[in-house]
């Protein structure tokens, strides 16, 4: 699989030494999945000789499967930053939103996830404190008549754990992310969706058979705006054919449309030609109940529709913490149409047969997404019109 990473990132894998490593194993040790080191911390950062050995790679390849990452073993920025997060326990430290500066940590999903549990609305449970979380926050807290500041100090933090939950069980976003689905309604007129062709610009992804990721799905990504806007759907792309952004980027440039949806497309890649098939992933972290109701929903459609219309393999629908599915406040999922590296897959996806194939199968999920349980089609049926302004 082929993860976009911004330009110059660092990454520590088996092998590795030096202070980072050691900063490494600190936190892991910290987390108790490595023997706790003493309290001469500066020292052991500071140390050269601290080794990325088969115990702390096969700590991290733990960690990240925790955490619904990709379990390769390499500490790169989205491994580290789940690391730096995961030290927060609720009431470490004061949480508020603060503007372009962002406060992002367990600490935080565990305060969403209390205010969900409460009945309150803070979004989606991503651990990032963002404007949803405060407000949620402070509704809360004018319902227990504190200074409604948005604020979890510690007036606030020691009424929160005084509160214990009185309802166990069940899933309260399921049932919002439900409803607002069905009072959106079936209509694909007046629907928003960002599509976003993965990388691009200086980063063309995958290379195989003479072919770029980055070109092969900008074709399809432009077919796909164009057959969502005959639909009546508004669609923006987060690129245009030259040029890329990094997944910070590209969730921000997708959380200023205000949309319904965001789907990034991407082709997959292995060293091993074998590998072949599609797979779509969704923001998720099942193992810690928190996971976007929408989008599995969503992802679960693509996969189907795409697997029935274009004869690829079933890799299936997997929950995932990257940046752009957890950063976007829109249902978001990354979709991979197939592999590149893999000469039966490459040949579909060169294929503008294959190509149309699979804009027909994305255009399909999406209406069936909205429609109401009684009104669906089983897979591979549904069809569309060729252009609602004619219809």
């Amino acid at each position: 699989m082929t993860q976009q990473q911004p330009a110059h990132t660092f990454q520590w894998r088996l092998g590795d030494t030096g202070p980072a490593v050691a900063e490494i194993r600190f936190k892991l040790g910290l987390l108790g999945l490595l023997p706790a080191v003493d309290s001469t911390v500066g020292a052991q950062l500071a140390s050269a000789g601290s080794l990325f050995d088969p115990l702390v790679d096969a700590a991290v390849r733990y960690f990240q499967q925790q955490r619904g990452l990709t379990a390769d073993g390499i500490v790169g920025p989205e491994t580290y930053r789940h690391l730096n997060e995961a030290r927060w326990q609720l009431g470490d430290r004061v949480l508020s939103h603060v503007v372009g500066n962002l406060q992002v940590g367990d600490d935080v999903a565990q305060l969403q996830q209390r205010l969900l549990d409460m009945g309150f609305t803070p979004g989606q449970v991503d651990g990032i404190f963002g404007p949803t979380t405060a407000q949620a926050l402070s509704e809360f807290q004018r319902n227990m008549g504190l200074y409604a500041d948005g604020t979890l100090g510690p007036a606030t933090f020691t009424v929160l754990a005084r509160l214990a939950r009185t309802v166990v069980g069940g899933a309260p976003h399921v049932m919002r992310e439900t409803e607002m689905l069905l009072r959106s309604g079936a209509s694909l007129p007046g629907k928003v969706i960002v599509i976003d062709p993965g990388h691009g610009g200086e980063d063309p992804g995958v290379l195989a058979h003479g072919h770029s990721e980055a070109a092969i799905v900008w074709d399809i990504a432009t077919r796909l705006e164009g057959r969502l806007t005959a639909l009546g759907v508004r669609t923006y792309l987060t690129r245009n054919a030259e040029h890329g952004g990094d997944e910070v980027q590209r969730a921000q440039f997708a959380n200023a449309t205000d949309a319904n949806l965001m789907l990034s497309l991407h082709l997959d890649g292995h060293h091993n030609p074998q590998a072949s098939g599609a797979s779509s992933y969704y923001y998720g972290d099942e193992s810690r109940g928190r996971w976007s109701h929408t989008g599995k929903q969503f992802a679960g459609l693509l996969q189907r529709e795409l697997v029935a219309r274009c004869g690829v393999g079933d890799n299936r629908s997997h929950a995932r913490t990257w940046t752009l599915l957890r950063s976007t406040r829109m249902a978001a999922v990354r979709l991979e149409l197939g592999y590149l590296t893999n000469p039966e897959d490459a040949m579909r996806l060169l294929s503008p047969q294959m190509r149309a194939q699979a804009v027909e199968a994305i255009a399909v999920a999406v209406q069936r997404l909205y429609l109401p349980p009684e009104e669906d089609a089983p897979t591979g049926v549904l069809h569309l019109p060729a252009d609602i302004r004619s219809s």
